[in-house]
């Protein structure tokens, strides 16, 4: 069982940038494929960034983030990371993190951070 716990959400203003973190436990870090996805109130929960397991770490990006949003991994610190730099209003929404075990396909998500973006 994998444990996740997000950090780094908050409110900042247009053009600004947060940094989110996520920490995951009870597992072989290395191995999973982790993700960030984001929801807002009445939508689906919707892709933001992946990146692959092991060393290379091949990322992909949703269309609406490319460009402005970065998620890179630190298998010693058993963490994942999202850096957003450039935000928009419609940034805003509840950041999720997801782990996803190739071998046997279970995945685990945290519990969410807010993100809002306003001036």
């Amino acid at each position: 069982q994998v444990q996740l716990v997000e950090s780094g959400g908050g409110l900042v203003a247009p053009g600004g940038s947060l940094r989110l973190s996520c920490a995951a436990s009870g597992g072989i870090f290395s191995i999973y494929v982790m993700g960030w996805y984001r929801q807002t109130p009445g939508k689906q929960r919707e892709f933001v960034a992946v990146i692959t397991s092991g060393g290379g770490g091949t990322t992909n990006y949703a269309v609406s983030v490319k460009g402005r949003f970065t998620i890179s991994r630190d298998n010693a610190k058993n963490t994942v990371y999202l850096q957003m730099n450039s935000l928009k209003p419609e940034d805003t929404a509840v950041y999720y993190c997801q782990a996803f075990n190739p071998r046997n396909r279970n995945d685990y998500w945290g519990q969410g951070t807010q993100v809002t973006v306003s001036s």
